[in-house]
């Protein structure tokens, strides 16, 4: 079960964090960054598979490409941002982790631009 492995792995750097802050606070940081991108190495692979079933039903369902990478770009833009913004938070600085997820935000926004265009093409076509 790998749902352990990540489950003892954050426990382990978490009581090591809790107990380097005390001594060494730039270890401690380091310690959260490695689990961090351990834990997310560990899951990676589960995203892929997703991504694949994901991409091979769009393309029997006959669904534009373009759409589908759209959003799964996005959904890569969300995980990342929120990552980065968690480790900012965990270093105690809060402010870039708002500038961050709001960055996240922005790019979102303009990658939906043309879905959200192409969406309206077609409603207005379907009006008379």
């Amino acid at each position: 079960m790998e749902i352990v492995q990540v489950v003892g792995l954050g426990l382990i750097a978490a009581v090591l964090v809790i107990i380097l802050r005390e001594y060494r606070p730039e270890m401690a940081m380091q310690v959260s960054l490695v689990a961090g991108v351990i834990i997310m190495l560990l899951v990676i692979r589960h995203v892929a598979g997703v991504v694949q079933v994901i991409t091979e039903t769009a393309v029997g369902a006959g669904v534009n490409l373009v759409y589908l990478q759209t959003l799964l770009r996005v959904i890569g833009i969300a995980y990342l941002a929120e990552f980065g913004s968690q480790v900012c938070r965990d270093a105690g600085e809060g402010s870039i982790a708002s500038r961050i997820e709001l960055a996240a935000k922005v790019i979102i926004l303009v990658m939906a631009v043309p879905v959200v265009v192409e969406v309206m093409e077609n409603i207005m076509a379907l009006i008379p």
